[in-house]
């Protein structure tokens, strides 16, 4: 564990350099890392027979990826907001900054198929964010899938290139119950989430203010698939002999979030 301590530590500390802007930071936060997806791009890429410079490369350019991708999703949320036209400018001024960090790490791979990888995945994530929030999807599962590739698509393309099926669907998976327990802890406490918004408008479309009831069964919905996904993450976290111990205590701890979020909301039903 000690060892994936010290890489987990030592690539965020790049990263954090890399995105130390003295300017952008006087106005707007500084970009959350997602210590999760972190965790999971070392231990997987530990997995990989390649040399640990070459990982830590790919480990931060991804994270590069995802921080320009949820920087620019910002301004969409500052909108409705009293943040100013001067901090919505400079936040879309600070997703293109990390996104240039990203590229030059890009051109400097020799390795045509990470370019190409990493570049399906930024598209994968833009398509089915404008899916998720123009609320286009048609089904439940269409409106699931979108979530899923929204918060898994940069893992699934690089776990492609080194043909490991087993780490696409662990990781995947668990991304994609972690943004589902997020959605609902939300939707508890405010009323409304972007993937409870896509569930209530497919289910009760001509309903403006849900009754108890039908607020449930948005629940029960969100359920059913954090119930799914936890079940396929257990299945193939035993299929990775090499998942470090770190690792596995996330996961049961995601997966212990999951109950007591279910517990809440019963006890306050």
């Amino acid at each position: 564990m000690d060892d994936v301590k010290v890489k987990l530590a030592d690539v965020k500390e790049q990263i954090e350099k890399k995105i130390n802007h003295p300017y952008l930071l006087r106005y707007i936060d500084s970009p959350v890392i997602d210590e999760d997806k972190l965790l999971l791009l070392i231990s997987f890429l530990d997995d990989m027979e390649i040399p640990d410079s070459k990982a830590e490369k790919y480990a931060v350019t991804a994270m590069l990826i995802q921080i320009a991708l949820d920087t620019h999703e910002l301004v969409k949320n500052d909108e409705s907001e009293d943040k100013g036209l001067k901090h919505r400018q400079l936040t879309v001024l600070a997703g293109v900054y990390y996104s240039g960090l990203y590229y030059k790490i890009l051109a400097a791979f020799d390795d045509i198929r990470m370019i190409r990888a990493f570049a399906d995945g930024i598209k994968d994530v833009n398509e089915h964010k404008i899916s998720l929030y123009q609320k286009s999807p048609d089904a439940v599962d269409s409106l699931m899938n979108s979530v899923k590739k929204i918060e898994a698509s940069l893992f699934e393309k690089l776990a492609d290139v080194f043909s490991k099926a087993d780490w696409k669907e662990a990781a995947s998976n668990l991304l994609f119950l972690k943004r589902l327990i997020a959605e609902k802890q939300q939707f508890l406490k405010e009323g409304t989430s972007i993937v409870f918004e896509g569930l209530k408008k497919l289910t009760f479309p001509k309903v403006k203010e849900m009754s108890a009831e039908q607020q449930r069964y948005l629940i029960l919905i969100c359920d059913r698939y954090i119930d799914f996904s936890r079940n396929i993450v257990d299945q193939y976290l035993r299929k990775i002999p090499i998942a470090n111990e770190l690792l596995e205590q996330r996961f049961h701890s995601i997966f212990n979030n999951s109950q007591s979020v279910a517990k809440t909301f019963v006890e306050e039903g």
